[in-house]
């Protein structure tokens, strides 16, 4: 059996020093281009495979990053994942991926399987039911490059990468107001997530600017799901005064809002409107489709990573905590749209 290509073969065979080859393959600016070229094709020729084990020893750092999503069911997380991922590649890193499956104890337990395979960084959207960052806290005075996205606690003081979350409910619920819907409703997502917080107070402040009234009977606080979509329905529908629109804080809850409004046969958009948050796929093929706001997911990933890198190339240093926030897109068709209605 042949044995497997290092360094040195390379060297011998194109009569130059290991130490030259070595920097060639980690594109060191100090070897030309011509020497890399010709370090690359004898390399592929040999079938030469870097033994990253030894090069982690060498240079302390592993290129790989973690990545813990809170569900892996959703376009949105999939997506953003897209965007870390590309840039990555980019920059020589690979990326281990973790699903949380909404529990703050199998985010907890995915960041220490990282940290045992001694990742460079980690990049956590959290799990629904997390509400103690003592945590990440603690991660943070340990000098681990962490950074928050979509999902993230400014009182934990990590870095993050968020949409504005607040100013896509204003828009959603302006959009619904301004299509002659006169009594709003609110399905929230958890209110101890920041995210969820800030579009319930998106939603009160566009009913604030256009003189309707804040009803808190109006409001019902889900679990961001079909079947909490269902539910918040069901209620809201046995209000003595019931609403006739409904901002969902994403749009799985939205899509259990349409299936249990059409169950009633409520016509939408004519007799209910209905608006989301994240774009999902299925929103464009569902009838009526479906309105919402675009978080900027690949955006989202390539910012995240390029956040955490720099964090890594700065360990050294006590990083200062950044927060980077996206401009939510929205995307209106036709659930929302009763002024549309011939």
């Amino acid at each position: 059996m042949q044995k497997p290509a290092t360094i040195l073969s390379i060297a011998t065979e194109l009569n130059i020093t290991a130490a030259t080859v070595s920097r060639a393959l980690q594109n060191h600016p100090s070897i030309s281009h011509s020497t890399k070229q010709s370090v690359l094709k004898v390399a592929n020729k040999l079938n030469y495979k870097r033994n990253r084990i030894a090069s982690s020893l060498r240079s302390g750092k592993t290129h790989m990053i973690g990545v813990i999503i809170p569900s892996a069911n959703t376009n949105f997380f999939g997506s953003v994942v897209h965007g870390i991922e590309k840039c990555a590649n980019e920059k020589g890193y690979n990326v281990l991926l973790y699903q949380s499956n909404e529990t703050h104890e199998h985010e907890i337990k995915g960041i220490e399987t990282f940290l045992a395979a001694r990742v460079d960084g980690i990049l956590v959207s959290v799990a629904k039911n997390t509400a103690d960052f003592a945590y990440y806290e603690e991660l943070k005075t340990k000098k681990i490059p962490i950074v928050f996205f979509d999902r993230a606690e400014d009182s934990a003081g990590i870095s993050s990468v968020v949409i504005d979350d607040y100013k896509g409910a204003f828009i959603a619920t302006e959009h619904l107001i301004k299509n002659d819907y006169k009594r709003i409703a609110h399905a929230s997502g958890p209110q101890h997530l920041k995210i969820f917080c800030d579009r319930k107070r998106g939603y009160e402040d566009a009913l604030k600017k256009h003189d309707m009234p804040l009803n808190d009977l109006f409001i019902y606080e889900g679990n961001v799901s079909i079947e909490s979509g269902k539910t918040a329905i069901q209620y809201f529908l046995s209000l003595n005064n019931k609403p006739d629109a409904v901002f969902a804080a994403e749009d799985f809850t939205a899509l259990g809002v349409m299936k249990e409004l059409k169950a009633h046969n409520i016509k939408i958009p004519e007799e209910f409107g209905v608006f989301g948050f994240a774009n999902e796929l299925f929103g464009e093929h569902i009838t009526p489709t479906l309105s919402t706001i675009d978080q900027q997911t690949v955006a989202m990933g390539k910012e995240s990573f390029e956040l955490l890198l720099q964090i890594i190339e700065n360990k050294t240093e006590t990083p200062v905590e950044k927060k980077i926030v996206l401009k939510p897109v929205p995307v209106f068709r036709e659930s929302s749209q009763r002024k549309n209605i011939k």
